[in-house]
């Protein structure tokens, strides 16, 4: 499992946020869950599928422009996915309610 290295999501929480730590890269985690939920919406209203792949291809377009030009650094995505998955969604909660800077 790749998710082995961290015991629970609690303790995995940190250490993606340190590796977030760049305000440019969080914003473009925010827009790109942002426009996720916009297509999966869609894909709701519309029962086209097609909205799913492409909120998919969104959220992680901006996340990683912003881990390659701007955090300079590998997204956990590639060591931790399904941490990294559920770190996204916290982390777009917790700019949302202000508990982290936007």
């Amino acid at each position: 499992m790749a998710d082995a290295t961290f015991k629970s999501f609690k303790e995995f929480y940190p250490y993606y946020l340190a590796e977030h730590s760049d305000r440019t890269c969080r914003r473009l985690h925010f827009i790109g869950s942002f426009l996720g939920l916009v297509c999966l919406s869609a894909a709701i209203v519309t029962l086209n599928p097609w909205f799913v792949l492409a909120g998919l291809v969104q959220g992680y377009a901006f996340a990683w422009v912003g881990h390659f030009f701007f955090e300079k650094n590998k997204p956990a995505t590639f060591k931790y996915p399904r941490y990294s998955f559920i770190g996204d969604w916290v982390m777009f909660k917790d700019m949302l309610t202000g508990r982290i800077a936007f």
